[in-house]
């Protein structure tokens, strides 16, 4: 066998890198999840959905009402006191 390159044959241009990059331009973030199909698994998705959407609203709301329960101020600093 011949060692070594012979004229006229190149090897072809990789015209894959362009798609790739922008598929992973298009990518989107977060979980990728496939939505189910059977009825309990359905059901079984939407209320740990809906139970997620209370229980962030709930801790939000909790926040909300610790932060606004009182006066806020700046407190000085424990250097100053001298």
């Amino acid at each position: 066998m011949v060692q070594g390159t012979t004229k006229g044959l190149k090897a072809k241009a990789n015209n894959n890198t362009r798609h790739i990059h922008k598929v992973a331009a298009n990518t989107k973030k977060g979980r990728r999840i496939v939505a189910p199909k059977k009825a309990a698994a359905i059901k079984h998705a939407s209320m740990h959905k809906a139970l997620s959407a209370k229980i962030n609203n709930s801790v939000e709301q909790q926040m909300v009402n610790a932060a606004s329960s009182g006066k806020l101020t700046i407190m000085k600093s424990a250097g100053t006191d001298r």
